[in-house]
């Protein structure tokens, strides 16, 4: 399970920095806005499959969903491979390729379903950590694949005979498409299914493969308490929703700001998100001892204050414009892109950014009209920024998977554990298309100033039923907190 959860987040990692420059190369047609949809079409499929594989996963043995949504991920990233062979329309085939990635990974619900009904309470906080370490893990060998697979070029090396381009932008799925190949592999040979309560006693189960065996599962007579379950999906939705908006912006932010090129903005940004990734495998292991002091709840309050701090530092300041894109202007004169009311400084004309070798357009496009008039984001601030989200994430994260299993107790979790995966990808789906409306219209100060206000709702939602986050069997009595 811990492997099934690391391959999904390599399948999405491993791109994500090289999305917008492929996008580019192969149709000239999309634009920012696009970009959004086809970061969003990964949570998409998620979203719809987790509900559907965490029912399976309650009445079914649990190796058939994990099978056959693997199944779908290779499909899928054998498709993203070929998206620039069709004459026209290749962005939305694109679109489809991340879907259907998506889709394979709704396997996730099944995953923490699966965990959650096997561990006890005292064990729960610490498997939810190494899970999560998992995922973090599979960002953090995402983007250093897609770092290494750079250096094969844009070009790469072209298989005629079956119409196959290898470059830095094809080989990464081939590999995630060859991982998710040995995953289904070893589901067949390695995974059996186990079930304990919340004491951890052994349970029967209808996903066990054989005879049935254990005690019946008395603990779980009781009502879950859905207001807590409700204010934990929506706290789940902000704490991806603020992580794909982080994610989603990293390359057009630092292409506009520091005026580097598709390449680099790929290269440096897979850098630095490994070693964000680092950062948040360290921050796993931390939080499985400093829960058992301070809880769960208090740590997931630390965590949302961290990240409001990340982006609120990521706000613009100072006086000093990014450079202007040379493409858009001709001439010294005013673009037709831009209204006629609208004057151009001649401290941003001196700032235009002329390439070398001028193949690129490097810098913040006119056609970005806040561009003109809204300072830049330093490097300092965004590498500031990217530590502190790297270090309160991975804390919100673990903390609301906890919790909310703790929440639902000993019955059968797929179906909740799907719906809180259908809202962690509703949240990657608005995240970035929000981002990327209103970054591309209204510039970075809008967007980081509305996140940090979603941010600070979340706080007061935590602030409202934080008493009500407590274990299912602590709330009727069958164990003391303490212990949980």
């Amino acid at each position: 399970m811990y492997l099934t959860m690391f391959l999904s987040s390599v399948g999405f990692s491993i791109v994500i920095m090289s999305v917008w420059p492929y996008l580019q190369k192969i149709d000239p047609t999309a634009d920012g806005s696009f970009l959004g949809w086809i970061i969003a079409s990964y949570s998409i499929g998620q979203m719809i499959a987790s509900p559907l594989f965490g029912v399976w996963s309650n009445y079914r043995p649990r190796r058939e969903p994990l099978v056959v949504s693997t199944a779908i991920s290779v499909a899928a990233n054998c498709l993203y491979a070929y998206v620039h062979v069709p004459p026209s329309h290749n962005k939305y085939y694109m679109l489809t390729a991340r879907a259907l990635v998506g889709f394979g990974a709704g396997n996730v619900a099944v995953v923490r379903s699966y965990i959650a009904g096997a561990t006890s309470l005292t064990e729960r906080t610490s498997a939810m950590a190494n899970t999560s370490a998992c995922q973090a893990i599979g960002f953090i060998l995402g983007p250093v694949f897609q770092t290494c697979f750079t250096l094969i070029g844009e070009e790469g090396v072209t298989w005629k005979l079956i119409d196959l381009q290898l470059n830095m932008y094809t080989a990464p799925v081939l590999f995630g498409a060859l991982l998710g190949i040995i995953n289904i592999i070893l589901i067949f040979a390695v995974f059996r299914e186990h079930r304990v309560d919340d004491m951890g006693r052994q349970c029967s189960s209808i996903n066990f493969e054989g005879e049935e065996s254990g005690v019946p599962d008395q603990d779980a007579e009781g009502n879950v308490d859905h207001i807590a379950v409700v204010a934990m999906n929506f706290l789940f939705f902000v704490i991806l929703f603020v992580f794909a908006v982080f994610e989603t912006i990293a390359t057009p932010l630092t292409m506009d700001m520091y005026s580097w090129t598709r390449e680099k903005a790929v290269f440096y940004n897979g850098i630095i998100l490994s070693v964000i990734g680092v950062e948040s495998v360290t921050v796993f292991m931390v939080v499985k001892m400093l829960s058992k002091r301070t809880g769960e709840r208090a740590i997931l309050h630390a965590g949302l204050l961290i990240v409001l701090i990340g982006f609120f530092i990521l706000l613009p300041w100072g006086k000093k414009l990014p450079n202007i894109q040379w493409q858009e202007i001709k001439n010294s004169s005013i673009p037709r892109t831009v209204s006629s009311e609208m004057v151009i400084p001649f401290w941003s004309l001196q700032a235009m950014q002329l390439p070398s070798n001028h193949s690129e357009p490097v810098g913040c496009p006119v056609t970005q009209s806040w561009c003109l008039n809204t300072p830049m984001i330093y490097l300092a601030q965004y590498i500031s920024s990217d530590i502190l989200i790297g270090l309160g994430y991975p804390v919100c994260n673990v903390m609301s998977y906890t919790l909310y299993s703790k929440l639902l107790g000993p019955k059968p979790q797929g179906v909740y554990m799907g719906w809180l995966t259908a809202s962690g990808s509703g949240a990657r789906i608005l995240g970035p298309v929000f981002v990327s409306q209103i970054y591309t219209h209204l510039g970075p100060r809008w967007a980081f100033s509305l996140i940090c206000g979603v941010v600070i709702i979340s706080l007061l939602v935590l602030e409202i039923v934080y008493k009500r986050l407590i274990a299912f069997s602590v709330r009727y009595g069958r164990m003391q907190e303490e212990n949980c």
